[in-house]
């Protein structure tokens, strides 16, 4: 996903212009088909920990960011040192903490089942925020059953038939550990927005494009400093995997998806997205989010070339009306 979080303004509810409506959608396309890329990474690499897919995307987006920093310069000076702490703490856990976890995820479990758990945030961050003690609005739970029971509908069935296979060839383990840390990877993606969106209405002085680059600043030094202790911890314990290259075993490859993911799903999505956020009414930009579950499954169905399976189809369809049907019960409240 994207490393910052565009905050829609009140003037964002009212009905736009056709011409911007459908700049907004086709943004927000953008933004999905963008932000999807980085759940393939860890299918076509499979044999990186995901450390390295982790702290290489992240370095790749630091360097990008470098060019802009020296563009927005005289705005960071403006950031106080509370305003770089947080930065750094958005940073370790909307970056790091998030992708790490979600890499682990998707290659011991596979795609479908992190993409869908991650594909519930819009209703998890809505809930999380709405029921906060920082002045949001609070709504009865009845208003989110119907959501969160399609939510879990969908889930089941994406799992029906995966569970039965998995068990019988003695890899349930592993694909409950994946499960495990994608709802960890929920948590964080949860945490961060809420956190980012509070400290962009609270300094309406500084842009979203000033406050990303201090994020990317911030991920820089630590992306720079994991990714080397990565690669010399894996070549000292002798992994033959980064026995002949200090880059693993595909060099080429891994720096050229970590430089597609860092620019495209880190950069050019988050334009995207911030253009979709202004363009767009608040209750639809909510469930635009939608494109980057499907994007990342029809990525990973690519990957696997086969075609998801009826109870996957099913739950996806599912999940889908589960957060369509939630973001439009909270927006109706507020």
């Amino acid at each position: 996903m994207s490393s910052s979080s565009a905050t829609p303004d009140a003037a964002s509810a009212a009905i736009p212009h056709p011409q911007h409506l459908t700049l907004g959608i086709g943004a927000a396309l953008g933004a999905g088909l963008m932000w999807g890329l980085v759940f393939v990474a860890p299918l076509l690499l499979p044999d990186y920990p995901a450390t390295l897919l982790s702290f290489g995307r992240y370095f790749a987006f630091g360097l990008v960011t470098l060019p802009i920093a020296w563009w927005q310069r005289k705005a960071l000076r403006q950031l106080t040192r509370a305003d770089w702490w947080l930065a750094t703490k958005l940073s370790i856990v909307g970056n790091f903490i998030y992708y790490l976890t979600l890499s682990a995820a998707i290659q011991l479990a596979g795609a479908p089942l992190p993409t869908l758990i991650i594909g519930t945030l819009p209703v998890v961050i809505a809930v999380v925020s709405n029921l906060g003690s920082h002045g949001e609005h609070r709504f009865s739970w009845a208003r989110l059953v119907p959501s969160l029971v399609l939510i879990a509908g969908g889930l089941l069935c994406v799992n029906a038939d995966q569970v039965a296979r998995l068990q019988a060839e003695g890899a349930l383990t592993a694909y409950l550990g994946g499960a495990a840390l994608a709802i960890v990877a929920n948590a964080a993606w949860t945490w961060y927005p809420i956190h980012n969106a509070r400290w962009l209405n609270a300094h309406r002085q500084h842009t979203s494009t000033t406050w990303a680059t201090a994020q990317g600043i911030t991920t820089l030094p630590i992306a720079a400093v994991g990714l080397a202790l990565s690669l010399l911890w894996l070549r000292l314990t002798g992994d033959p995997r980064f026995a002949q290259s200090l880059s693993g075993p595909e060099p080429l490859k891994f720096w050229l998806l970590m430089t597609v993911i860092g620019f495209c799903a880190s950069w050019l999505g988050t334009m995207l997205w911030n253009i979709a956020s202004k363009n767009t009414p608040t209750a639809l930009t909510g469930q635009l989010i939608v494109f980057e579950t499907l994007a990342a499954l029809a990525y990973a169905y690519l990957v696997y070339q086969r075609s998801p399976s009826g109870f996957e189809i099913t739950g996806i369809v599912l999940l889908v009306l589960g957060v369509i049907v939630g973001v439009r019960a909270l927006a109706s409240r507020q």
